[in-house]
């Protein structure tokens, strides 16, 4: 059973839409993701529901019971009903007709069974009634009690379905493998068997596979398999894991959140920018990192000019290099330095400079007074001490 406490088992909105397809005489199961994270206690993710009526039935049903329905993929049998405001994706059972690595041609099923058979892992492949009874059609429970990853069926045939579970096989593998387990042997060769299409992804499915395996707690080890298998010099040549466990020991010794782009500069790679699809803002923090994180100015002078986050994120890439865990201090230091305010303003120097001179000016005695670790004052500066 799901446990009780679980949201969607007491969400009055989510339990509304499973009673407009119920009362057509139909069955609606939760399934998936937030079956998953209930089972392991894990905070609900995404709501997603499965049924076995068509999509025209479950927009007719809802229209008839005053529920606001949306196509949003009718063509492949996803319909989103809203209740209290709140969006859930109700699709119908599908059964794969053809694949080509990345999309697949479905047919609709009635069959729990089929539905998921075309799903990646065994322990994606439960179901819950909306009264919490889990519905186990695979026999994936016994692989999420032990917390072994597991392909559905045959792995290389999975992989060949969608070449995306290879790189969401790694990432489950972060977020809910067993470290103390090894890992799967059939699925690691069937992944190593399968590289050449990983090349027909796109790289903004590729990137957003890598943000979320490097927010895991620690991806580490699931990163050194995939260089082990071939995947990672594949997707990002020139990348080396070395350095990974030792920056998220040290994330962990010193009590500081996960930065997935500190650990990417750590992982390095030719153009990972372009390989990942980075947004804007992404890819010039990266390349922050990458010109100022191993070698660069002090830290207090780059937490001023870039913020405490790439001060932090510079502390723990240099501490990877000395193979020295930064000292809490300089974290402290990092967080006064990011907060300061240069004392001297344009107008202070005035009529005395003008054009490019004041420019210059004030260039050289923001650098004084960084170098005195701030501690000139507005006359100190002003008075040429």
């Amino acid at each position: 059973m799901i446990p009780p406490q679980t949201r969607w088992l007491t969400d009055e909105d989510a339990q509304r839409v499973c009673r407009v397809v119920q009362e057509g005489g139909h069955h609606i199961y939760f399934v998936g993701g937030c079956v998953r994270d209930a089972l392991l206690g894990l905070p609900d993710s995404d709501v997603d529901l499965s049924t076995d009526a068509l999509p025209e039935t479950v927009m007719a049903l809802a229209k008839a019971a005053g529920v606001k329905a949306v196509p949003t993929g009718i063509d492949h049998g996803t319909v989103t009903l809203v209740s209290g405001g709140k969006p859930f994706e109700i699709t119908t059972f599908r059964r794969d007709v053809e694949t080509d690595g990345r999309r697949a041609v479905v047919a609709f099923s009635t069959d729990i069974a089929e539905d998921a058979r075309r799903r990646d892992f065994t322990m994606n492949a439960l179901y819950a009634t909306p009264e919490g009874r889990v519905i186990d059609p695979l026999g994936g429970l016994p692989d999420l009690e032990t917390r072994r990853l597991r392909f559905i069926e045959d792995a290389g045939q999975r992989i060949r379905e969608d070449y995306l579970r290879t790189l969401r096989y790694f990432r489950f593998l972060a977020w809910y493998g067993d470290p103390s387990e090894g890992p799967d042997a059939e699925a690691l060769d069937a992944i190593a068997s399968n590289l050449d299409g990983l090349e027909t992804l796109s790289a903004e499915r590729v990137g957003q596979e890598f943000k979320k395996l490097h927010r895991a707690p620690d991806p580490a080890p699931a990163l050194a398999l995939m260089r082990q298998t071939g995947v990672l010099p594949v997707l990002l040549p020139g990348s080396e894991d070395r350095w990974i466990s030792m920056l998220v020991h040290f994330e962990q010794a010193l009590g500081l959140a996960p930065d997935w782009l500190c650990r990417l500069a750590a992982l390095g790679g030719q153009r990972a920018s372009d390989r990942l699809r980075l947004s804007k803002a992404d890819a010039k923090y990266l390349a922050l990192l990458h010109e100022q994180g191993f070698a660069g100015p002090p830290l207090p002078e780059l937490a001023y000019r870039h913020g405490a986050a790439a001060a932090r994120a510079a502390a723990l890439l240099r501490g990877c290099l000395a193979e020295e865990m930064p000292e809490k201090a300089v974290l402290e230091t990092i967080e006064i330095a990011a907060a300061a305010r240069f004392p001297v303003k344009a107008k202070d120097l005035m009529p005395r400079f003008s054009g490019p001179e004041l420019g210059q000016e004030l260039a050289r005695l923001e650098q004084l007074w960084i170098d005195s670790g701030f501690a000139l004052t507005h006359a100190d500066l002003l008075n040429g001490r």
